[in-house]
């Protein structure tokens, strides 16, 4: 009989956070799920009920973030998901560090608040990096820059956190239909290349992210740490 495990995914008022966290529920485990405002969170719960218990986080605020994490108690798998992109005024100083305090900052707040409850269960960190790790952007530098310091950190997280038995991986997605791509998916011309150069020829899912997360998640990856693992239909070999 399964234990049920107590996890916590931040940012997944939608898109791939909101599939995960609704996967991990799917599966018997206790999931708290958060959202950077009330409007979001309220919006997530209308959309479809679910035993996750969805709540208001800002993860640019490190009290806020410290009193989840200690009311929440030990944790088996934290997912870090938040973030936000700036497409085109990313080269203004200000709206760059915006990103990177979300992005990554954000990413670093919650590892670091929930390394002793992790430490606890012997938990794991899953991370999102994305293809702009490895690729510049050059309407996004703070959203790429944010993310090739996701991959950074989770590499340097995976050597400090290994000798308390966490684990922190992460995932790279691909070109995903969420909210976040939506004016991509619905330009034509910038679509269609996207399309042509990834493999399987067509956009990626949230559900796709699901499957790689619950193997990282999971015993079956217990030797497994320090790993940025693409789910990109092929676009990075192309």
């Amino acid at each position: 009989m399964k234990i049920p495990r107590n996890v916590l995914v931040v940012g997944a008022s939608s898109g791939i956070g909101e599939a995960i966290a609704r996967a991990f529920a799917e599966q018997g485990d206790h999931v708290t799920a958060t959202g950077a405002t009330e409007a979001e969170v309220k919006a997530v719960h209308e959309r479809q009920p679910t035993t996750v218990r969805f709540v208001q986080l800002d993860v640019r605020d490190g009290q806020a973030v410290a009193q989840l994490v200690s009311v929440l108690g030990e944790l088996d798998v934290l997912v870090n998901c938040a973030g936000i992109i700036r497409r085109g005024q990313e080269h203004d100083t200000d709206v760059f560090e915006h990103v990177l305090d979300i992005n990554l900052v954000g990413t670093m707040r919650l590892c670091a608040a929930a390394r002793s409850s992790l430490a606890q269960r012997g938990g794991c960190i899953i991370n999102t990096a994305s293809m702009l790790s490895f690729f510049g952007g050059g309407l996004v530098p703070a959203y790429s820059a944010s993310k090739g310091g996701i991959a950074q950190l989770t590499k340097s997280l995976a050597i400090a956190y290994a000798e308390q038995g966490i684990r922190v991986n992460a995932i790279a997605p691909g070109w995903i239909a969420t909210p976040l791509t939506q004016a991509l998916q619905d330009d034509p011309e910038r679509s269609a290349p996207i399309i042509a150069r990834t493999p399987m020829k067509r956009w990626g899912t949230p559900d796709d992210l699901v499957g790689p997360v619950m193997f990282l998640a999971s015993p079956q990856a217990k030797f497994v740490t320090g790993v940025v693992l693409p789910v990109d239909g092929g676009y990075l070999i192309a």
